[in-house]
């Protein structure tokens, strides 16, 4: 009997490990993943209609991560904290499948929440270093994607963000505790997650595909642009993964 509840007590710290290593694992790998596996198509004029066909599938794989990701820090934070595993399992956050910017900042407030149980003083604006942040967040993209066949494809839309120097500014996220972004993020997110339902149910097979030349010229037709996509999302996971390692070090001095 006491071998038997060893043996469970073992799986379920297996578990949580391999939680935790795929909550601090890095969704830049799905890029890096993608470049490898596309570098033998060539970057010919015959090449360029697969453009849209790999990118939309990599961002849907990036959302999938991300939810999953989130989803799994849910789980976490429910296993040490018997109160929000109630919050959870009533759906009391209405989180849905995890992928919407209400759902992502529902999880960033009660990961803080949650450090502040342990550590009463954290501040998060002390505690990330968004500038640093948001200049590995570039960095990362440019030198993956730099003369490949994807940037080629998309010349004008990766020149547009590489040179874009005010798109993304680190006063604009995780500032406080209640709001992982700012409204000029918050607007961004909605485009990606308009294109990220887009793609899930396949709505371009039945609505017009090309844009219009009045949507073309709308200032916000900027953010339909698959690097600023990746962007956002590699600066939300980065922010997490700040977090979830700060929650990691408080639980641990706790016990």
């Amino acid at each position: 009997m006491h071998q038997w509840k060893y043996i469970k007590i073992i799986e379920k710290y297996s578990q949580m490990k391999n939680h935790n290593d795929f909550i601090l694992s890095q969704i830049t790998d799905i890029l890096k993943d993608v470049v490898s596996a596309s570098v033998g198509i060539g970057s010919g004029i015959e090449t360029y209609p697969l453009y849209d066909y790999i990118m939309q599938s990599v961002f849907l794989k990036m959302t999938g991560f991300q939810e999953q990701k989130m989803k799994c820090i849910c789980w976490e934070l429910a296993t040490n904290d018997y109160e929000y595993r109630r919050v959870l399992l009533i759906n009391e956050d209405k989180l849905g499948e995890y992928s919407s910017y209400p759902a992502k900042n529902k999880i960033y407030q009660q990961l803080i929440k949650q450090i502040k149980k342990y550590n009463s003083d954290f501040i998060v604006s002390s505690a990330i270093d968004n500038k640093n942040i948001v200049k590995k967040m570039i960095l990362e993209i440019v030198e993956i994607f730099s003369n490949t066949n994807l940037s080629i494809w998309a010349q004008n839309d990766f020149n547009e963000f590489r040179n874009n120097k005010t798109l993304i500014q680190y006063k604009h996220f995780a500032n406080n505790g209640t709001s992982l972004f700012e409204n000029v993020l918050q607007d961004i997110y909605k485009f990606i997650y308009n294109h990220r339902n887009r793609c899930a149910h396949n709505t371009h097979s039945y609505q017009q595909n090309l844009p219009t030349l009045k949507t073309m010229a709308n200032e916000n037709y900027k953010y339909e642009n698959y690097f600023v996509r990746f962007a956002i999302l590699i600066l939300i996971d980065k922010v997490f993964i700040e977090l979830y390692n700060k929650y990691l070090n408080v639980l641990a001095d706790g016990l």
